[in-house]
C-alpha cells in the first residue's frame, strides 16, 4: 500500500524554515523521506534542508529571484513565513499576504497536477466574514504597488489590528485562490490556522496582543500552549497525499478554542 504520508521523491519548498514551526516542519519532512527540500528565509536554517535560498518575503525582487532559482516541478509549497503585528502595517501585509501570493503565483504554473500549497494562517483571522467584501476587493488587485496603495486608502481596516487583518486576508486568499489553482493546474490550496504557539515569535505577539489575552486564550484549552511541533504536524499532514480531497480549507489547529468560542463555551471573565 502507498504510504500516504511519505515525502519521498517530492520536491518541497518551505518559507520561514529557520526557527519555530518552520524549523520543526523541516525536520519532519526530511524524516518522511524528502531529499529535495528548499528553505527560503532571511537567515540560513540549521536543519536538514537540502538547499537554502536567502529570501526576503517582503521584497518582490527577492521573491522573483527565488522563483527563478527554484524552477518548475514543486510538489509541495509551504508558505509558512510570517511576522507579528509589532511592525509597520505595510510590512506585515507584504510578508503575510503579498509575499505569499507572489511566490505562489510564480511557482504554481510549474507545479505538477496533484501538488499542494499549504499556507500558515491563524485563528486571529477568523473575523474575515465581516470584511469579506473589502478583502475580495484587495485580492482583485494583481499589482504589488496597487495593493499597497489600497492599504493606504483603507487604513482603518488594517491599522485597527494589522496582524489579524493580514491573517483574514490569508484565509480568504486560501479559499479564493484554491479554485483557480485547482481548475488551471490541478494544485490544491489549504491553510493551517494555529492558536498561540510557543515559538521565538511569541515575544512579539505578547507585545502586540498583550500577555493577558495570550494567556487567557491558552487557559481556555487547559493551559498548555501549542508547540512548534504540534503545528508542524498539521502543516506536514496537509502537504501529503492523505489530504488529497481537501482544497480551499482553513484547518483550525487550536486545541478546540475556536469550536468552543463558536458554541458559547468560552469563559470571558479572565479578560476583565
Amino acid at each position: 500500500m502507498t504510504d500516504l504520508f511519505s515525502y519521498a521523491g517530492k520536491k518541497v519548498v518551505l518559507t520561514g524554515g529557520t526557527t519555530g514551526v518552520g524549523a520543526a516542519a523541516v525536520e519532519m519532512i526530511a524524516d518522511l523521506g524528502c531529499t529535495d527540500l528548499t528553505v527560503l528565509d532571511i537567515k540560513e536554517p540549521t536543519g536538514p534542508a537540502t538547499r537554502y535560498i536567502p529570501t526576503d518575503m517582503s521584497d518582490p525582487a527577492s521573491i522573483d529571484a527565488a522563483v527563478g532559482e527554484i524552477g518548475d516541478g514543486v510538489d509541495v509549497l509551504f508558505n509558512n513565513a510570517g511576522v507579528a503585528g509589532v511592525h509597520a502595517v505595510d510590512f506585515v501585509i507584504r510578508v503575510n499576504y503579498l509575499g505569499v501570493r507572489r511566490l505562489t503565483d510564480g511557482l504554481v504554473a510549474g507545479m505538477p497536477r496533484g501538488a499542494a500549497i499549504v499556507n500558515t494562517a491563524s485563528i486571529a483571522g477568523q473575523g474575515w466574514p465581516e470584511n469579506l467584501g473589502k478583502i475580495l476587493e484587495l485580492i482583485g488587485l494583481d499589482d504589488w504597488d496597487a495593493s499597497l496603495q489600497w492599504l493606504v486608502d483603507n487604513d482603518e481596516l488594517a491599522s485597527a489590528d494589522m496582524y489579524g487583518f493580514s491573517k483574514q486576508i490569508a484565509q480568504v486568499w486560501t479559499m479564493f485562490s484554491s479554485k483557480r489553482s485547482y481548475a488551471d493546474h490541478g494544485v490544491r490550496t489549504n491553510s493551517v490556522c494555529p492558536g498561540p504557539i510557543d515559538t521565538p515569535l511569541m515575544d512579539d505577539f505578547i507585545k502586540h496582543m498583550t500577555e493577558q489575552v495570550i494567556q487567557w486564550t491558552v487557559d481556555q484549552t487547559g493551559g498548555r500552549m501549542l508547540t512548534a511541533d504540534d503545528i508542524a504536524r498539521s502543516l506536514v499532514m496537509m502537504g501529503t497525499d492523505a489530504s488529497v480531497a481537501m482544497n480551499g480549507h482553513n484547518l483550525v489547529a487550536d486545541n478546540g478554542f475556536s469550536a468552543w468560542m463558536t458554541t458559547g463555551q468560552v469563559d470571558f471573565s479572565g479578560l476583565a
